[in-house]
């Protein structure tokens, strides 16, 4: 398709415009740019010569100077039937689109506040009447017509069923959106299946207090509007099957969400022992998977959360994408939350991602996709609104190094409240803004010599704890058994010094931030560990340790 540009009469701001052409030709398209300030008659002659498919012209001026000038086109335009065939596109401010949209002539007016997708879509003529057609609910298919802007998921769940309901309306109306995750109440994520043992006192904590699946139905035919988004939920924490077959009948989940080793004993989000909680995850994990349902295994930041040091958080990045293919998982969502613990260094941070990702996509193959999503760590966002959206801006555009196929939006409210509406359209907003900046063009940290040293290390110090992990089991696939990878807990080879005081494990272990890095350190010298001191200091102080052996 052939498309000529250009920033109309006196109006020399191209940047919209340009932008607009460079998507073009991402998509293949031919596209001519005839410069600013480009006279009426000039654009009529070249219209003429080029005999385009689509006109696209921008003007970010007064409302009055474009009335007059959008009037003059108007007039050539009507006045031939050669410069009526093609489309005729506009870009400019609001009150500027507003007077475009009243003349009739243009068949797409963009004021800037419209989602990427919209705009590819008008390009590819698939919209009708100003309208985007209603997206894929296919989450791999909406990942790849969005390419290469990635989707915008958010969280979302308030203390009412009725605000929540008219909170994912407007959130759906408001376009700024691809995927929302609807967030129950811990009631309701601990106890859905068992409501005789929910605690009313707590209702709403934490979430929407979902009580049945017409619950969801609600929530679902309340978005279906605007931008569609997905839907997905929280895990349960326990239960996760019977949750999984309740989200897939009410919601059509875009994706399931399951850890490996987490909601049980371990972090007390449930009261199962963990040996039985890793064997109920992988049978949800697979249960999801048998469906052809993409599957995140939410394993490593729980572990970062708990301070782990980075070299585990790196390590149980691969044994949780290990199990998911193991456990015949098609498409994998990957999550990589950045900013994580709180005062990690950008360089560091972006070391320990790119060490995570070439391990987990070292797994794809034809049968397994990796499918990149990162988010702002809550932990690092400030109370303070306006130091938490700078926080929040610099976190997407550095996670940007990773590029990622979807941006999990962490609102800038969170560290003081849970998000409402109005805050999660201005966090997406403000994503979309570091996603469009980062798009550009950003620097490869790969080329930053401390960065590549620190990948490295990670990477070599990762795959000799998971050789260690593996070494301790006695199955065929060591990494996917309950007995091993409750034996590496009970052991000591996972550890987290946040872990300490709650029975299963040992909590021992000691991390502190050195040069914007989280490593595991000696708890009398304070001196860094490597993985093979911190094992063998394990090893030698625990006389039943298996790890003495290995």
């Amino acid at each position: 398709m052939r498309i000529v540009g250009a920033a109309l009469g006196n109006c020399v701001h191209v940047a919209g415009i340009q932008s607009f052409l460079d998507m073009a030709k991402s998509y293949g398209h031919e596209t001519h740019f005839l410069g600013p300030a480009v006279p009426v008659i000039a654009l009529v002659q070249a219209i003429k010569e080029r005999a385009p498919d689509i006109v696209a012209v921008s003007y970010r001026l007064s409302p009055e100077n474009a009335q007059a000038l959008i009037q003059e086109l108007k007039t050539a335009i009507d006045a031939s039937e050669e410069l009526r065939r093609p489309r005729y596109f506009f870009g400019g401010t609001p009150p500027v689109a507003a007077v475009a949209k009243r003349s009739g002539l243009f068949t797409e007016v963009f004021d800037g506040s419209e989602p990427a997708l919209a705009v590819t879509e008008a390009v590819q003529g698939r919209r009708g009447e100003g309208r985007v057609e209603t997206p894929s609910s296919d989450l791999v298919e909406r990942i790849a017509k969005s390419s290469p802007v990635p989707l915008i998921r958010h969280h979302f769940g308030l203390p009412t069923l009725k605000d929540t309901l008219e909170g994912a309306k407007r959130l759906a109306e408001s376009g700024v959106l691809d995927i929302l995750s609807i967030a129950p109440d811990q009631n309701a994520q601990e106890s859905f299946f068992r409501p005789a043992e929910m605690d009313p006192r707590l209702d709403g904590a934490g979430g929407v207090p979902l009580r049945s699946p017409d619950d969801l139905r609600a929530i679902q035919q309340a978005t279906r509007t605007g931008s569609h988004p997905l839907l997905r939920c929280y895990s349960g924490t326990r239960d996760l099957t019977r949750w999984g077959e309740m989200l897939e009948e009410t919601i059509d989940i875009a994706w399931g969400a399951v850890p490996l080793m987490w909601y049980s004993e371990l972090d007390g989000r449930s009261k199962r022992p963990l040996r039985d909680a890793i064997a109920e995850n992988q049978e949800a994990i697979r249960w999801y998977a048998q469906r052809g349902i993409p599957v995140e295994v939410n394993e490593s930041h729980q572990w970062a959360l708990r301070r782990c040091g980075d070299t585990i958080e790196v390590a149980t990045a691969f044994i949780a994408a290990h199990n998911a293919k193991a456990l015949g998982v098609k498409h994998y969502v990957a999550q990589f939350m950045f900013d994580t613990p709180r005062g990690v260094s950008p360089s560091m941070d972006l070391a320990k991602m790119l060490a995570k990702l070439e391990l987990v996509e070292s797994l794809a193959s034809d049968g397994f996709n990796v499918i990149r999503m990162m988010r702002t760590g809550l932990s690092s966002l400030s109370t303070s609104p306006g130091m938490a959206k700078g926080q929040l801006a610099s976190s997407v555009y550095s996670a940007m190094a990773i590029r990622p196929h979807i941006v999990h939006v962490v609102g800038f409210s969170e560290a003081d409240h849970a998000a409402r509406p109005e805050e999660i359209i201005e966090s997406c907003e403000i994503a979309k803004g570091a996603v469009g900046k980062a798009l550009a063009g950003i620097p490869r940290p790969e080329a930053d010599p401390a960065v590549a040293a620190r990948k490295a290390m990670l990477m070599s110090e990762a795959r000799l704890l998971i050789e260690t992990i593996r070494r301790m089991g006695q199955s065929a696939d060591p990494l996917t058994s309950p007995d091993t990878l409750y034996a590496a807990v009970r052991d000591g080879a996972l550890d987290a010094p946040e872990l300490k005081g709650g029975g299963v494990a040992r909590g021992r272990m000691v991390t502190r931030l050195v040069d914007g890095a989280c490593v595991a350190v000696d708890a009398s010298t304070g001196k860094p560990l490597t993985e093979k001191e911190r094992l063998a200091a394990l090893a030698s102080s625990e006389e039943d340790l298996d790890l003495a052996e290995i």
